[in-house]
């Protein structure tokens, strides 16, 4: 069995980030970039899942945190192996810092 703390650990903590920052923090491309994360996180999730990937939708800024939370851990449920798990908080927190928060 795979451990994906790594991943729920980073997602958590980008999604606790999203939550405490401001609305102007948000609106300057934090949450586009959350949502931009989640889209592709779903899409791996999808693809692993034998699934024809569909695009999460944009639920509005003050959703992107619990948008990331809800697709990695959907990803954690059928991710393969280690290296992915590696490659998936790497993401994540390449999307953080982009975030700026």
């Amino acid at each position: 069995m795979v451990d994906t703390t790594p991943l729920t650990r980073a997602v958590d903590h980008f999604a606790d980030r999203l939550r405490a920052a401001p609305q102007s923090r948000l609106q300057r491309g934090a949450a586009a970039e959350a949502l931009g994360l989640a889209r592709e996180l779903a899409r791996r999730a999808q693809v692993l899942e034998g699934l024809e990937p569909r695009e999460m939708p944009d639920a509005g800024m003050f959703a992107a945190a619990d948008q990331i939370t809800v697709a990695a851990h959907d990803l954690a449920v059928v991710i393969p192996g280690d290296a992915d798990v590696d490659d998936a908080v790497r993401l994540v927190e390449e999307a953080q810092k982009r975030a700026g928060v």
